[in-house]
């Protein structure tokens, strides 16, 4: 059994929920956020609230894990006595992480190395790393998890509604134009990744109540391609809508397997400003 020990690397944008990081011993890439006069690592020296606090003042840029700090990683894993390793990331459209990961992984001997692109963000991704943390503690093989993951990256759709398009704009992500006519006719976008990994705009709905309500209706109606199927719901600074959000799927999807809470990385914050409200589906059979 010890050839088959595999470990589980993801970068902090994928938002695995930290106790679930912790009791599957999860390992982490920090993505990082720089500032003018100072850098952090994501979730370990900076939270998504100090980002929306500072906004105002500093939109600062994000930047990729520390090469060293990988490296070290990988020298942790061996010396516990992991064979093989899951990297898991968030989408390669989205970000450099995927190709910084892979080129490192290519470098380091020691381990042998299995990318995943989830080609999806936040916890959309996580739900990724999650699946292949339970498969591994089933006992599975490394090729029969990569070919699960395969179908389940296919049949996870994610769907998050923003208060304002400025820090997309502003981050390069969506155009100018996109947001300056989004906010003139108060419409609010729900942004999704397509079957390459990159943003894409599934829906405009006018006001913000109605952009959570269609979100929910468009999960509730994912859902119903699937027997199985895990519901997360995620939030930047926008805590009692996402709540609400949730009380509403549990009522209109009794039957799903597990309902998960999570925030925004504040890595994701620092492109999405506060008042994100996101819903991810994993279908599962």
């Amino acid at each position: 059994m010890d050839q088959e020990k595999i470990a589980i690397l993801v970068d902090s944008g994928t938002d695995v929920p930290p106790d679930f990081q912790t009791a599957h011993h999860i390992f982490v890439a920090p993505l990082k956020i720089l500032y003018k006069d100072k850098e952090y690592n994501d979730r370990v020296d900076i939270t998504p609230q100090d980002v929306y606090n500072r906004l105002e003042e500093e939109i600062p840029r994000t930047s990729l894990p520390d090469a060293e700090t990988v490296t070290a990683l990988f020298n942790q894993m061996v010396s516990e006595g992991y064979k093989q390793v899951l990297i898991i990331t968030i989408s390669s459209g989205l970000s450099g992480t995927h190709n910084m990961l892979r080129l490192l992984a290519q470098e380091y001997k020691k381990l042998p190395c299995h990318m995943v692109d989830t080609k999806n963000i936040g916890i959309g991704a996580g739900m990724q790393a999650m699946l292949a943390a339970r498969l591994i503690k089933k006992g599975l093989g490394v090729q029969e998890i990569l070919n699960k993951l395969e179908t389940s990256i296919q049949n996870t759709k994610l769907y998050f509604c923003l208060d304002t398009l400025e820090y997309l704009a502003k981050g390069g992500r969506i155009g100018k134009v996109s947001a300056i006519l989004g906010s003139i006719l108060h419409l609010k976008p729900i942004i999704g990744c397509n079957a390459e990994g990159v943003y894409e705009t599934v829906a405009k709905v006018r006001g913000r109540a109605q952009a959570i309500e269609k979100t929910i209706s468009m999960i509730v109606t994912q859902a119903g391609q699937y027997a199985n199927f895990i519901i997360a719901v995620a939030h930047g600074s926008a805590k009692e809508e996402a709540k609400h959000v949730l009380s509403e799927l549990k009522r209109r999807l009794p039957q799903c397997d597990q309902f998960l809470q999570s925030d925004v990385s504040p890595a994701l914050s620092v492109h999405t400003g506060p008042g994100l409200v996101g819903v991810a589906l994993q279908g599962l059979s």
